[in-house]
């Protein structure tokens, strides 16, 4: 077979017509495929200078007001450190927000994950209206929920706690089914062979498959969170967000410096943590 192709390689005879088109010995046309890639870059210019337009991006006006933040820096320069008392419950108040919500989207996405996915649900209708679902729950970001839930529920970081829960569940969901799509079912198939039941074969073969990345994507998950419930405060969801949104108010930028060098080191050790988990969990 290898000679062959060498004999078909050897004998064939390129003719070109032009930039686009070549012939082989038996007379047949190849046709050299077009490249959008010139029409891919003009688009890609064009969208770009209609949003330049649109926003009313000047980038005069943004170096003659950069002495602006620069103000703001030195303003921050010196904390007040006596503002750290007042600061630490809504802290506190973050983390336990940022966990619980966390910890309640990951446990709802674990079985809607496996519905999601096409090689362990079979029924197309269960498969098409579950992923449909999940992409309404994308659809709006944490904060649009924070906001509407605080109507719903009141002010405070209950509000937040279902928000975080629902972002985390349809981000969370959507990162499991796809790796769960990649798994190997061999294994499920094999222990099914032997007479298991399938609930058994599923926990046998499956889970301890997928458990790592599950368990990896939640961590990484709460990471995320912890960001996401310092800004809530501001659409009324508890937390330091609160805070932020009353000492940024008042231009108190010395309790604001608290607040972010607390916020720093918090999300600092909570990466750290969470990467080392990670890693012995990888």
């Amino acid at each position: 077979m290898v000679n062959k192709l060498k004999l078909w390689i050897e004998k064939a005879t390129f003719q070109t017509q032009d930039s686009r088109q070549f012939y082989l010995s038996n007379g047949k046309e190849v046709k050299q495929p077009y490249s959008y890639t010139p029409l891919i870059i003009f688009a890609l210019l064009v969208v770009s200078a209609f949003a330049w337009n649109v926003t009313n991006v000047n980038l005069i006006r943004m170096f003659l007001r950069i002495e602006n933040f620069f103000n703001v820096l030195l303003r921050m320069a010196e904390p007040r450190w006596s503002y750290f008392d007042r600061a630490l419950g809504p802290m506190i108040d973050t983390i336990q927000m940022s966990f619980l919500g966390s910890l309640i989207g990951a446990l709802l996405a674990l079985p809607v994950a496996f519905l999601s996915a096409n090689n362990i649900t079979k029924n197309k209708a269960v498969l098409s209206s579950t992923r449909f679902s999940l992409s309404l729950v994308r659809t709006l970001p944490v904060l649009v929920y924070a906001a509407i839930l605080s109507l719903v529920f009141g002010f405070g970081v209950f509000a937040g706690t279902v928000a975080i829960a629902i972002f985390t569940f349809g981000i969370l969901s959507k990162m499991l089914y796809e790796n769960i799509e990649t798994i190997d079912l061999s294994a499920y198939i094999a222990i099914e062979a032997t007479g298991a039941t399938k609930s058994r074969a599923f926990l046998t073969a499956i889970v301890p498959q997928i458990l790592p990345s599950y368990l990896s994507f939640s961590l990484y998950s709460f990471e995320i969170n912890i960001r996401y419930a310092a800004i809530l405060g501001y659409v009324g969801a508890g937390g330091i967000g609160l805070l932020f949104d009353d000492r940024m108010a008042w231009r108190r930028y010395d309790d604001v410096a608290v607040l972010i060098i607390m916020l720093f080191v918090v999300v600092f050790t909570i990466e750290s943590l969470s990467r080392y988990l990670r890693r012995r969990l990888t």
